[in-house]
């Protein structure tokens, strides 16, 4: 009965086996962007992968230390969830969090301060990569413990239910994450209390290096929630069109008192886990091939030709994303690092 309640709420496509560089198909037909939304959803990924690719720069010549998870290729499923949600809407994320960061609307610069260690950072440069915060932009946080965002993310969901403040918490996690015990947890609460939470499970195929095959049992990963009677559904993740209209529907669904709702986002990154990854574990040709064919910013791209939008202008938006980068490398470079006197502040002791 509970897989029978689940399917009527939402339809799964199963996984397609063999495959680990092609993203599955997207449940349902994708809800037109108009010509500005999508001149708006090609900017804010063209700023990620931008500012991404800087930081992969400064990370190299030493500006940035520690782990550093880069999202570049990942672009379309934050983007286009951000499109789907409200104001006053919530987001909790793993630890592959800057464009998580920028996608609600935190100034690059603030970013890259807190990359970088400094001052101005969002977390007054005692985070880092990895542990952003930024509450007033609704954005609960990057976090370091796997699965963690699954939990905390239902929690923020019960505050929103408790208050009645017709609120949606959407909580990242990656394929890696989808087998922890908490998650599973988690999903239980979060159905039982019909709490407004979407879970997204952002398959990029390799978790920290193992591909999926080799580490589930299962690999549709939209319907572990099954037996816990919480729908699923299977998105292309590369499809910024198609992401917002799946995560429309699920947030609908939640604010409706319905409960949560499973998305596998199928998505792949270009680097490796981190900036300390060689990604020996998949081929070259694998890598280029994803990006020939299924680059979101791409895709996107070229529907905006066809929209009638010139090459010219699209160059424009380039040369404006990159200055508005590279000032924010300038500003986090030249911001002071937090004074020693700071170093007990702004955190639990």
């Amino acid at each position: 009965m509970a897989a029978e309640k689940a399917t009527r709420s939402r339809s799964a496509k199963p996984a397609k086996g063999g495959d680990a560089a092609q993203p599955a198909a997207a449940t349902g037909v994708a809800a037109a962007f108009t010509r500005d939304e999508r001149l708006d959803a090609y900017r804010q990924m063209l700023l990620i992968r931008r500012f991404e690719e800087k930081a992969g720069q400064l990370y190299g010549m030493g500006h940035i230390g520690g782990f550093c998870h880069l999202y570049i290729g990942q672009e379309a499923v934050v983007v286009g969830m951000q499109m789907a949600q409200q104001p006053g809407d919530q987001v909790i994320t793993a630890y592959r969090d800057h464009g998580h960061t920028i996608a609600t609307g935190m100034e690059p610069k603030s970013v890259m301060a807190e990359l970088t260690g400094r001052r101005n950072g969002c977390s007054q440069g005692k985070g880092g990569s990895m542990h952003m915060f930024a509450p007033d932009k609704g954005f609960y946080g990057g976090h370091g413990i796997v699965g963690a965002t699954a939990p905390l993310g239902a929690g923020i969901a019960f505050a929103n239910k408790y208050r009645g403040d017709d609120r949606v918490c959407v909580a990242y996690f990656g394929d890696g994450a989808a087998n922890q015990g908490q998650v599973y947890e988690a999903f239980n609460m979060a159905e039982l209390w019909k709490l407004p939470v979407v879970f997204i499970v952002e398959n990029n195929k390799y978790a920290m290096g193992t591909s999926i095959e080799r580490a589930s049992s299962t690999t549709n990963l939209s319907q572990r929630g099954l037996s816990f009677a919480i729908p699923g559904e299977h998105v292309d993740g590369m499809d910024v069109e198609q992401v917002r209209a799946a995560g429309s529907r699920a947030i609908q669904f939640a604010r409706e008192g319905k409960g949560p709702t499973i998305l596998e986002m199928m998505t792949y990154r270009y680097r490796g886990h981190s900036m300390s990854d060689p990604a020996k574990y998949r081929t070259r040709e694998e890598v280029q091939h994803m990006r020939e064919t299924h680059d979101p910013i791409e895709m996107i791209r070229a529907r905006l030709l066809g929209d009638g939008v010139s090459e010219d202008d699209l160059k424009a938006i380039d040369r404006k994303v990159r200055d508005e980068v590279n000032a924010a490398a300038d500003f986090a470079l030249s911001d002071p690092e937090p004074d020693a006197s700071q170093l007990t502040t702004e955190v639990l002791i």
